[in-house]
């Protein structure tokens, strides 16, 4: 339950967040070119709000809804959700979005996505400066992976170490390294640390992972840092820096195998193989009736040898834009997925997204995740679908073309069947959702 609560807590609070940043961007805009904006809401608040105010001599009320599912600015004289039919009757006014320029009405309805886009930026900036980059080759990770089901059912195998995919090296500095290991067809693997194996991926390779599992996660060797006093693993006079690589007369070479066979000896006696310095010694334990001996890991970034790059404030903006736009052209990349049957079964809506966060608080994956649904959010918004803002783009585009608007009735007729069309993909989504939780 707790695990939930911090996964949830970090989704409102990178949703929120974008929210606010898409609808500053209109409301700013609109501003620009004094434009009135009747309304500021972060989340949809049908029949009632949870908080509204309206600051002395201003034309706008802020609020938050109780519906998240997203949040609007209701600008005066302009077609959108709130259907408001009865002042689109009236005559436009100077200060309404429909009296203004065409040219206005652009930078207006795309002043959302372009704040999205700038804060993925900003935010990819932040964390070169801040944290740096940080990882693992796999070359130093030499118990290799573990694998998802999905992933070796394709033919990979628990130990094995990345070494190629359509035989160039594999860049585990890439960001998207692994969405570009997915796209290829061939991955060489070291297996066993002797055999070097090349499999051969299945077309759609990415869409064949579950979600919530993913590709692989590092084996972690199981390595001593601190024994806990009258633990068990104390008691069997275990030491800092001993590797447990047995469990009776099952090979453990990773936590992932070492806790389950213990657990199975929950409160039994059982003899454990584990490396000191140079031997291999066995020591007799008797883990408590939940399968624990009382010790604390070694985390991988102190048992493997890492690489660091740091940057500086001005170091840290290129790397931003480098980042952010990578990101974008990788996604717009992985959409074409979704117009196969497996594609379509993968989408996922709030809780799919929601298990992208860790089960603890980390900002730096915070920080990282919101970037990514900054980017998604920018270019979904971007499609040309009415009810969205590049719906809205389409229609001021043509207009800017044949020098003529398009009528209030289509506009209205295109708004209702844009959202009818959102809240069907919306419901669909979700539907996966619940239909992969019933699974589980």
């Amino acid at each position: 339950m707790e695990s939930f609560l911090i996964k949830a807590a970090q989704l409102i609070l990178a949703l929120s967040l974008l929210v606010i940043i898409h609808e500053l961007g209109h409301f700013l805009w609109a501003r620009v070119f004094k434009i009135r904006v009747e309304k500021f809401y972060l989340f949809f608040n049908p029949w009632f709000s949870l908080a509204k105010w309206k600051p002395k001599g201003s034309d706008t009320e802020y609020g938050i809804g109780w519906l998240p599912l997203g949040g609007y600015v209701k600008i005066a004289g302009m077609v959108d959700e709130s259907m408001d039919t009865e002042q689109m009757a009236q005559p436009a006014k100077p200060d309404e979005f429909r009296a203004k320029p065409a040219w206005q009405r652009l930078l207006v309805m795309t002043g959302g996505v372009l704040n999205n886009f700038l804060l993925a930026l900003l935010i990819y900036a932040g964390i070169a400066f801040y944290w740096g980059d940080r990882s693992i080759p796999y070359a130093n990770a030499y118990e290799g992976m573990d694998f998802a089901p999905e992933a070796q059912a394709m033919g990979f195998r628990n130990g094995d170490i990345l070494l190629e995919a359509d035989g160039q090296p594999i860049d585990q500095t890439d960001r998207y390294h692994l969405y570009n290991l997915l796209e290829s067809k061939t991955v060489t693997v070291l297996r066993g640390h002797k055999d070097t194996v090349v499999i051969t991926l299945p077309e759609k390779a990415v869409t064949r992972l579950d979600p919530d599992k993913g590709f692989m996660a590092l084996r972690v060797p199981v390595v001593v840092k601190k024994v806990m006093n009258g633990s068990p693993a104390a008691e069997a006079g275990v030491i800092p820096g001993d590797r447990f690589i047995g469990v009776d007369t099952l090979a453990t070479p990773a936590f992932t195998e070492f806790s389950p066979a213990l657990a199975t000896y929950g409160g039994k006696p059982v003899d454990l193989r584990l490396i000191r310095g140079n031997d291999t010694i066995t020591v007799n334990a008797t883990p408590s009736e939940t399968g624990k001996l009382g010790f604390e890991l070694v985390p991988p970034m102190e048992l493997f040898e890492f690489d660091t790059k740091e940057y500086g404030f001005f170091q840290s903006i290129p790397v931003g834009i480098s980042n952010g736009t990578e990101t974008l052209v990788t996604y717009v990349g992985s959409l074409k997925h979704l117009f196969s049957k497996e594609g379509a079964e993968s989408l996922g809506g709030f809780g799919a997204i929601g298990s992208m966060f860790p089960e603890r608080w980390n900002w730096r994956t915070f920080w990282e995740l919101t970037a990514f649904l900054s980017i998604i959010l920018a270019f979904m918004n971007i499609i040309p679908i009415p009810a969205l803002d590049g719906g809205h783009v389409m229609f001021l585009l043509w207009e800017v073309v044949t020098r003529k608007p398009v009528s209030q009735k289509l506009l209205e007729r295109a708004q209702v069947a844009g959202m009818l069309f959102l809240l069907a993909l919306l419901l669909y989504a979700n539907s996966n959702d619940i239909y992969r939780f019933l699974l589980k």
